[in-house]
């Protein structure tokens, strides 16, 4: 069967397939290369075809829908005039060079999550390509892209994407974005894509006027939820199913993130994300390539990745955003809105332990308890970060990470976060402290839902009692503003960050005890003071890693306060370090946080220690046990 949309049979033949059960009639519009409208023929169950000649590559088209409006195509592969315009259609033929391309295992994902739009002054697919070798030297393994579905105007950070089969015009189109995942794979880079299955954006959202894409069964921050489980969500659930496989296939992508599945709402016998998994493994198994999902969820519900023959969906893994949560809040000090569940070291060292703070206890912010035990599963499922586009840009003015605590506490928490036994996702930037914001933008042209999203972004922020004005999202200046910059990083203390982050992630490539997150067993012990903790980690040849964090509490200013160590490996001086006791034996150390060659005050001569070592009040030091 036919999938649906505009798809090339060769000769200049196209086959076109829609389904619109709400009209009675549809026909194709041709506007080139030459004018021409064509009936379509109703099929069973509300689908419509028609394969039409003189119909090449790049030919434009919409639906007429019932003799009147005209529509582009629910299933467009390409909208060169935007979201209101014309489809195109696409051939999927491609000039591709990774036929040795082999994908890379769960394990080995190191995430760099970029806004194709900012992550350069271009902008563009093309323009991206310029920075991937730089994310190689980094030791990144993964490119994640934020949503690239189409969207009106040209700024948007994507999750309003209203034509999920369209690759963003302004971006470079379909043939732009394979150059980019080609590229990529010639460089040994996966490549994960954000896809938004949860919602579609306001402005050129015609599905409805096709079927039943929606129901009001359900109801989301979007609106009525996408109809995956009532009348005519078979064909739904196969409209996004398709999608993702077609993301896969025709793009080559390696791996998929799938945005906030609590806001899928499924109650039949085999949930979508169940048939989708299942349906991504098959596909991966014929292609001879591992093909991962990743969840997007604040349910801290291990469901979700637990094996389907173990009764959970089959994803491969899920962003755990109690890690942020935990150490953002001790490290910054903030305590509005959600974050009023977390600042104390024991939720860093839970987060460590576990994957999750929250596994069953109640949850003040939430009013209820919250969560379920994940601990019968490895590391390697769970994706961690100290920042990413969501925690950084939902914040009333974009502040990074960077802006908002001193040099060394910025340093430790990044070192917690790359040698954590999760697979860590950084945010473009972060891997040199990059000081541009990244604020909330858009490109709307209806002046009334612009003036919508201008009040919703204040009253989203009225929990945080944060104070002033965001910025304006609809500005191109506010988008502007959030281009990144590299060059930041060739001097000072910037880049002392990028020496750490290269360390970290190469020692969390060559040492066995970190080389897998699932290679090494891990006992997290928070030590009396509570302000430090201990993680061991023990690979199966028996190498032993340890990782020291100290993080002394925040003032109201995200400053450490230093203070003196209460536990039993000895006192503070005057400069508020402490003395922490080790483990019996001798020790290597392999990573210093506050070390000279990355910004600190402290001897970059490594060397080894027994008994115990002196930290400062905002510290992380990686050490291996000498046989």
């Amino acid at each position: 069967m036919t999938r649906a949309g505009a798809t090339p049979l060769g000769g200049d033949r196209c086959a076109f397939r829609v389904w619109a059960p709400a009209c009675e009639r549809v026909d194709v519009h041709l506007l080139e290369p030459a004018d021409r409208l064509e009936p379509m023929r109703r099929v069973e169950r509300g689908w419509f075809e028609a394969t039409l000649d003189d119909v090449p590559p790049g030919a434009l088209y919409r639906y007429r829908l019932d003799g009147g409006e005209e529509r582009p195509d629910p299933a467009s592969r390409h909208q060169p005039q935007g979201v209101h315009g014309p489809s195109r259609v696409v051939a999927h033929e491609f000039a591709w060079s990774d036929g040795g391309w082999r994908g890379i295992e769960l394990h080995r994902h190191v995430f760099y999550e970029l806004h194709v739009g900012t992550f350069t002054s271009g902008g563009t697919f093309d323009s991206a390509i310029d920075g991937l070798d730089r994310l190689v030297e980094l030791g990144v393994t993964t490119v994640e892209l934020m949503p690239v579905a189409q969207f009106p105007g040209e700024r948007n950070w994507g999750y309003d994407g209203v034509l999920p089969y369209a690759v963003q015009d302004s971006y470079g189109g379909p043939e732009g974005l394979k150059r980019l995942v080609d590229a990529c794979h010639a460089r040994g880079v996966a490549v994960c894509l954000d896809v938004v299955y949860n919602h579609l954006g306001p402005e050129g959202n015609y599905l409805r006027e096709f079927g039943p894409y929606f129901t009001s069964t359900y109801h989301t921050p979007w609106g009525d939820a996408i109809n995956y489980d009532d009348a005519g969500s078979d064909e739904v659930r196969r409209f996004f199913i398709d999608n993702a496989l077609e993301w896969l296939d025709d793009y080559h992508f390696d791996a998929l993130r799938l945005d906030a599945v609590h806001a899928i709402l499924d109650r039949s016998a085999r949930h979508f994300l169940e048939q989708l998994a299942e349906e991504v493994a098959e596909l991966s198994r014929r292609r001879g390539r591992p093909m991962h999902l990743i969840a997007e969820s604040d349910l801290n519900d291990p469901r979700l990745i637990r094996e389907r023959d173990r009764g959970g969906y089959g994803l491969d893994a899920q962003w755990a955003d109690d890690f942020h949560h935990a150490v953002h809040a001790r490290m910054t000090g903030e305590r509005r809105g959600y974050y009023r569940d977390y600042g104390r070291m024991e939720h860093i060292a839970r987060a460590l332990a576990h994957g999750y703070v929250f596994t069953g206890q109640r949850s003040e912010f939430r009013g209820r308890s919250h969560g379920a035990d994940p601990s019968d599963l490895p590391g390697e499922r769970f994706v961690v970060a100290i920042q990413n586009h969501d925690q950084v840009g939902n914040r009333m003015a974009g502040e990074r990470l960077s802006e908002l605590i001193d040099a060394a506490s910025y340093r430790a928490a990044a070192a917690t976060h790359l040698l954590s036994p999760f697979l860590p996702l950084l945010w473009m930037g972060e891997e040199y402290a990059e000081r541009a914001p990244f604020p909330y933008f858009v490109s709307h042209s209806d002046p009334g839902l612009v003036e919508a999203v201008r009040k919703g972004r204040r009253e989203e922020f009225s929990g945080f009692d944060w104070q002033g004005e965001p910025p304006d999202p609809q500005a191109e200046s506010t988008f502007a503003s959030a281009r990144i910059d590299p060059a930041q990083a060739q001097a000072g203390e910037q880049a002392g960050v990028l020496a750490l982050y290269r360390d970290a992630l190469r020692l969390r490539r060559e040492r066995p005890a970190l080389a897998g997150a699932a290679a090494a067993e891990r006992e997290v012990e928070l030590r009396e003071d509570a302000d430090t903790l201990l993680m061991t980690r023990v690979a199966d040849d028996g190498r032993e890693s340890l990782f020291v964090l100290r993080a002394t509490p925040a003032d109201e200013h995200g400053a450490a306060v230093g203070r003196g160590a209460r536990d039993q490996g000895g006192a503070a001086d005057q400069a508020g370090s402490a003395h922490v006791s080790l483990p019996p034996g001798t020790w290597c150390v392999l990573l210093d946080s506050d070390s000279i060659r990355y910004g600190g005050g402290a001897p970059d001569d490594g060397g080894s220690v027994t008994d115990r070592i002196a930290l400062q009040p905002r510290h992380a030091m990686l050490l291996e046990r000498e046989s």
